[in-house]
């Protein structure tokens, strides 16, 4: 099997995440059915009425072995990409919107699998990880798949990784009242109160400093403020404003302790005439991988790379979660991800296949 082929052929299927997963499943499963792996597919329809899945491919079942994680949803392109579908292969590099996060992971796992015999080996390819991670958490959920070990696909430039930090994320509201913009006495201002939170975020941030991990780059935890809304008109005094605060804890860091400081900060910010809010929408740990279990030895051996860390979040703890030692790893490089022109290296999408094989037939026989 060719893997620069198959990546080709994943990359021209649109599986932004806003869509139906289903034809790149599609292209997944005929590919491992042919390998002789068994199928299923766990559906659900999300939010937006769309129909999504996570596809489980198995030889010798869903308990032990290895399992080869990778999502299949990719955030958008701009429509100005031209070659965003078209999977060129130029000056060494295969291009296109998800050519390195992830379908290089999901071709080189299938490539892997057809030069390997080992069993009990999982290939797992899931839905929504760019939305949430939504797909690992149904696989939690249902809790029938048990792998004894895990390699996750993310770009880390074959970088065995060690952990990475939390993901959180809230929606501050300030609730004030309308007036007309000439008698201010009348209202009180929503985006005057959101300014306000906005010092205090920056504030918490500047605190978030003082506890390091020089693991991580940046060591600390970080917090960002990434939209803000409110106004309906330029002479009225605004009634609504609304943040999206983000946070990415340490592995070490309870996810909760930014979202104490900005519930006081809010608190702070209220009078009598304006109320805050928080509503969190997601409040994820990071987490940390012995430095010595044997997946992580394994692909450091194989890549010829020092295990690091990533400032992203992952699927990773919801492998640990089903009970595997897992470790994120894989071709290409996060920085290109997600931006016009994405690629991934042919050589790095090769060595990936080998050392995937390679990873079949030392775990999926433990």
């Amino acid at each position: 099997m060719d893997p620069v082929s198959l990546l080709r052929e994943l990359i021209a299927v649109d599986s932004t995440s806003a869509r139906s997963n289903f034809p790149l499943l599609d292209v997944l499963e005929r590919q491992v059915r042919a390998l002789g792996l068994a199928t299923r597919r766990q559906i659900w329809t999300d939010a937006s009425g769309v129909q999504k899945a996570n596809l489980i491919a198995q030889r010798g079942g869903e308990k032990g072995g290895l399992a080869l994680v990778g999502h299949t949803d990719c955030v958008p392109f701009d429509v100005a990409w031209a070659g965003a579908l078209e999977a060129a292969v130029e000056d060494g590099k295969v291009s296109g919107r998800g050519a390195a996060d992830t379908k290089a992971f999901l071709a080189a796992a299938i490539t892997a699998a057809s030069r390997t015999q080992g069993t009990p080996l999982q290939l797992v390819f899931t839905a929504d990880e760019e939305v949430g991670c939504l797909g690992a958490r149904r696989l939690v959920d249902e809790g029938a798949l048990r792998p004894r070990h895990a390699v996750v696909g993310e770009p880390t430039r074959m970088i065995p990784i060690l952990g990475h930090k939390g993901y959180c994320l809230a929606e501050v509201t300030a609730h004030g009242a309308e007036g007309h913009s000439a008698y201010p006495e009348t209202g009180a201002s929503a985006i005057l109160a959101a300014g306000r939170v906005l010092r205090e975020v920056e504030r918490i941030g500047e605190e978030l400093r003082a506890d390091a991990d020089p693991l991580f780059a940046p060591p600390h935890a970080t917090v960002n403020v990434g939209l803000i809304s409110g106004g309906k008109a330029k002479n009225v005094i605004p009634g609504l404003c609304t943040l999206t605060v983000e946070w990415r804890p340490l592995p070490s860091q309870d996810p909760r302790q930014v979202l104490r400081l900005l519930e006081e900060a809010c608190a702070r910010v209220q009078t009598d005439r304006i109320r805050i809010e928080v509503a969190v929408q997601r409040l994820d740990a990071g987490i940390a991988v012995a430095r010595d279990s044997q997946i992580v030895t394994f692909l450091q051996a194989q890549s010829g790379n020092a295990p690091g860390t990533i400032p992203f979040g992952t699927e990773l703890p919801y492998l640990a979660q089903l009970g595997a030692s897992a470790c994120v790893f894989g071709p290409g490089d996060i920085r290109v991800a997600h931006r016009t022109g994405e690629f991934v290296p042919v050589a790095e999408l090769l060595r990936a296949a080998e050392i995937l094989a390679a990873a079949v037939d030392r775990f999926a026989k433990t």
